[in-house]
Protein backbone atom coordinates (compact mmCIF):
# COMPACT_ATOMS: atom_id res chain seq x y z
CA UNK A 1 0.00 0.00 0.00
CA UNK A 2 1.32 3.68 -1.14
CA UNK A 3 1.97 5.58 2.31
CA UNK A 4 0.00 8.15 1.26
CA UNK A 5 -2.98 6.13 0.91
CA UNK A 6 -2.18 4.85 4.62
CA UNK A 7 -1.80 8.32 6.10
CA UNK A 8 -5.55 9.48 4.77
CA UNK A 9 -7.29 6.19 5.74
CA UNK A 10 -5.31 6.32 9.16
CA UNK A 11 -6.40 10.29 9.37
CA UNK A 12 -9.83 10.05 8.52
CA UNK A 13 -10.61 7.57 11.00
CA UNK A 14 -8.77 9.97 13.53
CA UNK A 15 -11.46 12.26 12.41
CA UNK A 16 -13.73 10.52 13.00
CA UNK A 17 -13.34 9.10 16.52
CA UNK A 18 -11.97 12.65 17.72
CA UNK A 19 -15.56 14.00 16.35
CA UNK A 20 -17.11 11.26 18.24
CA UNK A 21 -15.36 11.58 21.51
CA UNK A 22 -16.01 15.86 21.16
CA UNK A 23 -19.36 15.32 21.21
CA UNK A 24 -19.56 12.68 24.06
CA UNK A 25 -17.59 15.22 26.24
CA UNK A 26 -19.86 18.30 25.12
CA UNK A 27 -23.08 15.57 26.15
CA UNK A 28 -21.73 14.89 29.20
CA UNK A 29 -20.87 19.06 30.36
CA UNK A 30 -24.28 19.93 28.54
CA UNK A 31 -26.40 17.41 30.82
CA UNK A 32 -24.35 18.33 33.89
CA UNK A 33 -24.81 22.17 33.44
CA UNK A 34 -28.22 21.54 34.13
CA UNK A 35 -27.78 20.17 37.96
CA UNK A 36 -28.53 22.81 40.74
CA UNK A 37 -24.59 24.26 41.06
CA UNK A 38 -22.85 27.44 41.80
CA UNK A 39 -22.08 29.99 38.43
CA UNK A 40 -18.45 29.18 39.30
CA UNK A 41 -18.50 25.63 39.17
CA UNK A 42 -20.59 25.51 36.23
CA UNK A 43 -18.49 27.74 34.04
CA UNK A 44 -15.38 25.91 35.68
CA UNK A 45 -16.74 22.50 33.79
CA UNK A 46 -16.77 24.41 30.83
CA UNK A 47 -13.22 25.34 30.98
CA UNK A 48 -12.36 21.76 31.50
CA UNK A 49 -13.48 20.78 28.37
CA UNK A 50 -10.79 23.29 26.88
CA UNK A 51 -8.32 21.55 29.07
CA UNK A 52 -8.84 18.38 27.97
CA UNK A 53 -8.39 19.19 24.34
CA UNK A 54 -5.63 21.85 24.72
CA UNK A 55 -7.49 24.39 23.56
CA UNK A 56 -7.66 27.07 26.16
CA UNK A 57 -5.44 29.69 24.69
CA UNK A 58 -6.72 29.09 21.55
CA UNK A 59 -9.99 29.66 23.18
CA UNK A 60 -9.22 32.75 24.52
CA UNK A 61 -8.33 34.59 21.30
CA UNK A 62 -11.55 34.41 20.58
CA UNK A 63 -13.96 34.46 23.39
CA UNK A 64 -13.32 36.27 26.94
CA UNK A 65 -15.34 34.03 29.06
CA UNK A 66 -15.80 29.96 28.96
CA UNK A 67 -19.41 29.65 29.22
CA UNK A 68 -21.36 27.21 27.76
CA UNK A 69 -22.55 29.13 24.89
CA UNK A 70 -19.23 30.34 23.73
CA UNK A 71 -17.72 27.23 24.66
CA UNK A 72 -20.22 25.29 22.36
CA UNK A 73 -20.07 27.54 19.78
CA UNK A 74 -16.13 26.92 19.34
CA UNK A 75 -15.94 23.17 19.77
CA UNK A 76 -19.11 22.27 17.50
CA UNK A 77 -19.27 25.05 14.84
CA UNK A 78 -16.39 26.61 14.53
CA UNK A 79 -14.28 25.69 12.00
CA UNK A 80 -11.01 27.91 13.02
CA UNK A 81 -11.12 24.95 15.49
CA UNK A 82 -9.06 21.84 14.14
CA UNK A 83 -10.80 20.15 16.96
CA UNK A 84 -14.85 21.11 16.51
CA UNK A 85 -16.87 18.50 15.15
CA UNK A 86 -17.60 20.66 11.99
CA UNK A 87 -13.91 20.56 11.61
CA UNK A 88 -13.29 16.57 11.92
CA UNK A 89 -16.14 15.65 9.88
CA UNK A 90 -14.83 17.97 7.28
CA UNK A 91 -11.40 16.59 7.44
CA UNK A 92 -12.80 12.88 7.52
CA UNK A 93 -14.83 13.90 4.35
CA UNK A 94 -11.97 14.90 2.70
CA UNK A 95 -9.64 12.48 3.88
CA UNK A 96 -12.02 9.35 2.62
CA UNK A 97 -12.73 10.92 -1.06
CA UNK A 98 -8.51 11.48 -1.26
CA UNK A 99 -8.82 7.65 -1.11
CA UNK A 100 -12.26 7.09 -2.67
CA UNK A 101 -11.03 3.95 -4.73
CA UNK A 102 -9.61 1.86 -1.88
CA UNK A 103 -12.94 2.53 0.18
CA UNK A 104 -16.16 0.57 -0.19
CA UNK A 105 -19.04 2.45 -1.96
CA UNK A 106 -20.99 2.25 1.70
CA UNK A 107 -18.05 3.59 3.83
CA UNK A 108 -17.59 6.75 1.26
CA UNK A 109 -21.63 7.55 0.67
CA UNK A 110 -21.46 7.51 4.72
CA UNK A 111 -18.68 9.45 5.46
CA UNK A 112 -20.17 11.62 3.01
CA UNK A 113 -23.59 11.86 4.50
CA UNK A 114 -22.42 12.72 7.76
CA UNK A 115 -20.55 15.59 6.79
CA UNK A 116 -23.77 16.88 4.35
CA UNK A 117 -26.15 16.14 7.00
CA UNK A 118 -24.43 17.66 9.67
CA UNK A 119 -23.97 21.17 7.47
CA UNK A 120 -27.92 20.66 7.02
CA UNK A 121 -28.58 20.24 11.16
CA UNK A 122 -26.43 23.52 11.91
CA UNK A 123 -28.08 25.44 9.18
CA UNK A 124 -31.93 24.10 10.06
CA UNK A 125 -31.03 25.27 14.04
CA UNK A 126 -31.37 21.75 15.50
CA UNK A 127 -28.26 22.39 17.33
CA UNK A 128 -29.54 25.23 19.09
CA UNK A 129 -32.91 23.93 19.98
CA UNK A 130 -31.91 20.73 21.56
CA UNK A 131 -27.98 20.17 21.52
CA UNK A 132 -28.04 17.03 23.28
CA UNK A 133 -30.14 15.42 20.42
CA UNK A 134 -27.41 16.58 18.02
CA UNK A 135 -24.71 15.01 19.81
CA UNK A 136 -26.21 12.00 19.54
CA UNK A 137 -26.92 11.62 16.33
CA UNK A 138 -23.17 12.76 15.98
CA UNK A 139 -22.11 9.40 17.60
CA UNK A 140 -24.60 7.34 15.95
CA UNK A 141 -22.75 8.41 13.06
CA UNK A 142 -19.90 7.06 14.39
CA UNK A 143 -21.04 4.37 15.53
CA UNK A 144 -22.67 3.53 11.81
CA UNK A 145 -18.99 4.78 9.99
CA UNK A 146 -17.41 1.93 12.15
CA UNK A 147 -20.12 -0.79 11.77
CA UNK A 148 -20.13 -0.15 7.94
CA UNK A 149 -16.14 -0.05 7.92
CA UNK A 150 -16.23 -3.86 9.58
CA UNK A 151 -18.67 -4.78 7.60
CA UNK A 152 -17.89 -4.22 4.41
CA UNK A 153 -14.23 -3.58 3.99
CA UNK A 154 -11.71 -6.04 2.76
CA UNK A 155 -9.73 -7.37 6.37
CA UNK A 156 -6.13 -6.13 4.38
CA UNK A 157 -4.06 -3.43 5.50
CA UNK A 158 -6.30 -0.68 4.37
CA UNK A 159 -9.03 -1.69 7.46
CA UNK A 160 -5.70 -2.34 9.98
CA UNK A 161 -4.19 1.39 9.25
CA UNK A 162 -8.17 2.69 9.86
CA UNK A 163 -8.36 0.20 13.16
CA UNK A 164 -4.78 2.00 13.90
CA UNK A 165 -6.17 5.29 13.77
CA UNK A 166 -9.05 4.76 15.57
CA UNK A 167 -7.98 3.21 18.89
CA UNK A 168 -4.88 5.47 19.17
CA UNK A 169 -7.51 8.43 18.97
CA UNK A 170 -9.72 6.64 21.08
CA UNK A 171 -6.92 5.95 23.83
CA UNK A 172 -5.55 9.58 24.27
CA UNK A 173 -9.00 10.40 24.27
CA UNK A 174 -9.88 8.32 27.22
CA UNK A 175 -6.58 9.23 29.21
CA UNK A 176 -7.18 13.22 28.65
CA UNK A 177 -11.17 12.92 30.25
CA UNK A 178 -9.53 11.10 32.75
CA UNK A 179 -6.86 13.49 33.61
CA UNK A 180 -9.03 16.39 33.51
CA UNK A 181 -11.75 14.98 35.57
CA UNK A 182 -9.86 13.42 38.27
CA UNK A 183 -8.09 16.72 38.95
CA UNK A 184 -11.54 18.40 39.42
CA UNK A 185 -13.67 16.29 40.80
CA UNK A 186 -11.10 14.65 43.43
CA UNK A 187 -8.17 17.05 43.13
CA UNK A 188 -5.66 16.76 45.69
CA UNK A 189 -7.37 15.07 48.34
CA UNK A 190 -8.26 11.93 46.40
CA UNK A 191 -6.25 9.81 48.72
CA UNK A 192 -7.65 11.59 52.12
CA UNK A 193 -10.63 9.31 52.23
CA UNK A 194 -11.08 6.06 52.03
CA UNK A 195 -12.35 3.97 49.11
CA UNK A 196 -15.53 3.70 51.08
CA UNK A 197 -16.50 7.38 51.81
CA UNK A 198 -16.25 9.36 48.39
CA UNK A 199 -18.15 12.42 48.81
CA UNK A 200 -21.94 12.18 47.79
CA UNK A 201 -21.94 15.22 46.24
CA UNK A 202 -19.85 13.71 43.31
CA UNK A 203 -21.94 11.45 42.31
CA UNK A 204 -23.66 12.88 39.87
CA UNK A 205 -20.33 13.96 38.53
CA UNK A 206 -18.66 10.74 38.39
CA UNK A 207 -21.78 9.14 36.84
CA UNK A 208 -21.14 11.88 33.77
CA UNK A 209 -17.70 10.63 33.87
CA UNK A 210 -18.63 6.99 32.96
CA UNK A 211 -21.37 8.24 30.52
CA UNK A 212 -18.84 10.20 28.67
CA UNK A 213 -17.56 6.75 27.50
CA UNK A 214 -20.34 4.43 28.12
CA UNK A 215 -19.45 3.02 30.65
CA UNK A 216 -22.33 3.63 33.32
CA UNK A 217 -23.72 0.23 32.46
CA UNK A 218 -20.51 -1.50 32.35
CA UNK A 219 -19.45 -0.39 35.83
CA UNK A 220 -22.93 -1.59 37.79
CA UNK A 221 -22.28 -4.89 35.69
CA UNK A 222 -18.61 -5.57 37.04
CA UNK A 223 -18.55 -3.80 40.24
CA UNK A 224 -22.18 -3.96 41.49
CA UNK A 225 -21.34 -0.91 43.75
CA UNK A 226 -21.53 2.86 44.95
CA UNK A 227 -19.22 4.35 42.20
CA UNK A 228 -16.14 4.84 43.53
CA UNK A 229 -13.27 7.07 41.97
CA UNK A 230 -10.32 3.82 42.51
CA UNK A 231 -12.76 1.66 40.45
CA UNK A 232 -13.59 4.29 37.97
CA UNK A 233 -10.34 4.63 37.19
CA UNK A 234 -9.30 1.15 37.48
CA UNK A 235 -12.42 0.24 34.81
CA UNK A 236 -10.94 2.69 32.47
CA UNK A 237 -7.22 2.11 32.39
CA UNK A 238 -6.69 -1.42 32.99
CA UNK A 239 -9.77 -3.66 32.12
CA UNK A 240 -9.18 -5.03 28.71
CA UNK A 241 -12.39 -5.69 28.48
CA UNK A 242 -13.84 -2.20 28.34
CA UNK A 243 -14.15 -0.69 25.01
CA UNK A 244 -12.77 2.17 25.58
CA UNK A 245 -9.84 1.30 28.46
CA UNK A 246 -6.28 2.50 27.67
CA UNK A 247 -5.99 -1.43 27.99
CA UNK A 248 -8.20 -2.54 24.96
CA UNK A 249 -7.64 0.46 23.31
CA UNK A 250 -3.31 -0.88 23.24
CA UNK A 251 -4.57 -4.54 22.54
CA UNK A 252 -6.16 -2.89 19.38
CA UNK A 253 -3.48 -1.10 18.63
CA UNK A 254 -0.65 -3.53 19.32
CA UNK A 255 -2.80 -6.48 17.22
CA UNK A 256 -3.08 -3.69 13.95
CA UNK A 257 0.58 -2.72 14.29
CA UNK A 258 1.93 -6.05 14.54
CA UNK A 259 -0.49 -7.19 10.88
CA UNK A 260 1.41 -4.34 8.85
CA UNK A 261 4.83 -4.64 10.37
CA UNK A 262 7.57 -3.66 8.17
CA UNK A 263 11.45 -4.04 7.57
CA UNK A 264 11.62 -0.14 9.90
CA UNK A 265 9.10 -0.41 12.25
CA UNK A 266 10.12 -3.15 14.72
CA UNK A 267 11.14 -0.23 17.60
CA UNK A 268 7.58 1.07 17.15
CA UNK A 269 5.70 -2.23 17.76
CA UNK A 270 8.56 -2.80 20.78
CA UNK A 271 7.43 0.59 22.27
CA UNK A 272 3.72 -0.38 21.54
CA UNK A 273 4.07 -4.13 22.54
CA UNK A 274 5.44 -2.85 26.58
CA UNK A 275 2.55 -0.09 26.66
CA UNK A 276 -0.07 -2.61 26.53
CA UNK A 277 2.61 -5.01 28.62
CA UNK A 278 2.27 -2.26 31.50
CA UNK A 279 -1.22 -1.94 31.02
CA UNK A 280 -2.11 -5.36 31.40
CA UNK A 281 0.17 -6.21 34.58
CA UNK A 282 -1.09 -2.68 36.23
CA UNK A 283 -2.47 -2.99 39.52
CA UNK A 284 -4.41 0.92 40.40
CA UNK A 285 -3.73 0.59 43.91
CA UNK A 286 0.20 1.20 42.32
CA UNK A 287 -1.06 3.75 40.15
CA UNK A 288 -2.99 5.99 42.49
CA UNK A 289 -0.06 5.73 45.22
CA UNK A 290 2.20 7.06 42.34
CA UNK A 291 -0.24 9.61 41.45
CA UNK A 292 -2.76 9.30 38.34
CA UNK A 293 -1.96 12.54 37.02
CA UNK A 294 1.80 11.56 36.41
CA UNK A 295 0.80 8.26 35.26
CA UNK A 296 -1.78 9.80 32.40
CA UNK A 297 1.09 12.44 31.92
CA UNK A 298 3.37 9.51 31.34
CA UNK A 299 0.96 7.57 28.90
CA UNK A 300 -0.16 10.63 27.04
CA UNK A 301 3.39 10.95 26.05
CA UNK A 302 4.25 7.04 25.49
CA UNK A 303 1.22 7.03 22.84
CA UNK A 304 1.87 10.10 21.26
CA UNK A 305 5.41 8.97 20.63
CA UNK A 306 4.05 5.17 19.13
CA UNK A 307 1.62 7.38 16.88
CA UNK A 308 4.70 9.07 15.60
CA UNK A 309 6.45 6.19 15.34
CA UNK A 310 3.45 4.70 13.22
CA UNK A 311 3.90 8.37 10.86
CA UNK A 312 8.01 7.34 10.54
CA UNK A 313 7.33 4.33 9.61
CA UNK A 314 4.08 3.34 7.65
CA UNK A 315 2.46 7.01 6.46
CA UNK A 316 3.56 10.13 4.77
CA UNK A 317 6.45 12.44 6.75
CA UNK A 318 5.04 15.46 8.40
Amino acid sequence: MLSRTADHLFWMSRYMERAENTARMLDVHYQTALLTQSDDRADGGWAGVLGISELTGSFHQKHAVADMRNVLHFMVRDTGNPSSIASCLQAARENARAVRGTLTTELWETTNATWLEFNQLLRGGSFERDPATAFEWVKFRSHLSRGVTVGTMLMDEALHFIRIGTFLERGDNTARLLDVKFHALAGDYFGAWGADDAPEVDFYHWSALLRSVSAFEIYRKVYRNVIRPDKVAELLILRPDMPRSLAACMNEVVANVDAVANAQSGETGRRAGRLRADLQFGRIDEILATGLHAYLTQYLDRINDIGAGISRDFLVPA
